[in-house]
């Protein structure tokens, strides 16, 4: 977001006017930032046969899939519904990765039917697959490497009590499966976390990865996951891409000088991708003081961005509507009836009663952990696209609310 001339601006539109498009509250995402990124990440791998396939679970609006298949990656989905979004988009099923977990057998045999690429994480359908199926389909396989990374614990996916993956001493066992039913494996996929930092992380998984990978002699892919952290305040810290670039891709290159054919790598960034794109744009309805405190009340809640009341998280919050006001300090919430807290005591040009608060960094996982508490409706999207404003996902209404009910007289 810029201060051009006075006002604040999203990919040269003013933020005021994106605000009368749909209507307040509204997530606007900014396709050129999209587009920076992508090229950031291939920029940092120039040596390296690389694939990124967008995790779509940070946001998964069809206009978006479209950018992102328009930029040249593939698609990481989790889900089914994921799967068929992507196919929707116009993503061949040879560009999608099926990565679910704890699901039923019949939605894994649904993905194989749909011709994706099937990635499988736990040893028991493992088995069963390798006995329906055989040589006939190939298979990746996620490997939990007991690495704890990550910002938190509920975005640890790597570490020993994780739900997540194959343990790493249970390869023994995994090749007695695939030998036993013939199985074709093609891929090895790891993820640890999310918003990790140090780039000495992803180098230690990928001993662990190239260490499993000689078990393997028919692999022809890597995946190392995402995780990579993207700054949400003005002096964050992030994940130094280039740095992680340089030195991931001289263990690549040893890797290879004892293969045939070069290894590919395959990265899945959800909110790398994404989240600097998004912002979330609200208006204010109260501002309340009490003895200890000055509120100022949005018209939004946790059921539009719940990320800063489930994980704690920061999203820096800007008042686009005064530029040049007086600093002053709000603690900014919203109107759910809980302990809706978006940010404590907050430096803020001086906030009135009407104004636009904007919450920057909000393209990843926004809206897509949306819900209707308190039966309140879920925001528009707009994406914005050399210059203009798309409305791509309209406001939901009370009709919404009632299409999937069934009114029973009794």
């Amino acid at each position: 977001m810029d201060l051009l001339n006075g006002r604040y601006h999203i990919g040269g539109i003013a933020v005021d006017e994106l605000c009368t498009i749909a209507g307040a509250p509204v997530y606007v995402y900014d396709t050129a930032i999209m587009a920076r990124q992508v090229d950031r990440l291939r920029s940092a791998f120039p040596a390296v046969k690389l694939r990124i396939m967008y995790a779509c679970k940070a946001l998964t609006n069809v206009s978006v899939l479209k950018v992102m298949r328009g930029l040249g990656t593939g698609l990481d989905t989790v889900s089914l519904q994921e799967v068929e979004l992507g196919l929707h988009a116009g993503f061949a099923p040879e560009e999608i990765l099926y990565t679910p977990n704890m699901v039923s057998f019949e939605e894994l045999r649904t993905a194989v039917n749909l011709g994706v690429h099937i990635n499988i994480d736990t040893i028991s359908v493992l088995e069963r697959f390798g006995h329906e199926f055989g040589s006939r389909v190939p298979v990746c396989l996620r490997v939990n490497p007991h690495i704890m990374a990550g910002g938190n614990e509920r975005i640890s996916t790597g570490h020993i009590d994780s739900k997540f993956g194959i343990s790493i001493h249970q390869m023994r066992h995994v090749q007695r499966i695939v030998a036993t039913h013939g199985i074709h494996v093609n891929g090895l996929h790891m993820h640890t976390g999310s918003d990790i930092v140090d780039a000495d992380v992803f180098l230690q998984g990928a001993e662990i990865l190239f260490e499993t990978a000689e078990m393997f002699p028919e692999l022809t892919f890597v995946d190392f996951g995402s995780g990579f952290k993207v700054p949400y305040k003005p002096d964050d810290i992030s994940t130094d891409i280039e740095d992680l670039g340089a030195k991931l891709s001289a263990r690549i290159a040893e890797f290879n000088a004892g293969r045939a054919t070069p290894i590919e790598v395959w990265f899945e960034p959800g909110k790398f991708l994404v989240s600097e794109s998004g912002t979330f744009l609200t208006r204010v309805n109260v501002i309340k003081q009490t003895t200890a405190t000055v509120f100022a009340g949005v018209d939004s809640g946790l059921n539009h961005l719940i990320r800063p009341m489930l994980y704690n998280s920061y999203h820096h919050i800007i008042n686009t509507s005064n530029p040049t006001g007086t600093p002053r300090i709000y603690t900014v919430v919203g109107y759910i009836c809980e302990t809706d807290t978006f940010g404590w005591d907050r430096k803020l040009n001086e906030v009135r009663e009407g104004d636009c608060l904007a919450f920057l960094n909000a393209g990843a996982y926004g809206y897509m952990m949306s819900s209707n508490y308190n039966s309140r409706y879920r925001p528009a999207e707009i994406l914005v696209h050399k210059g203009k404003a798309h409305v791509i996902r309209r406001r939901e209404t009370i009709e919404d609310l009632l299409s999937t009910q069934i009114d029973v007289d009794l």
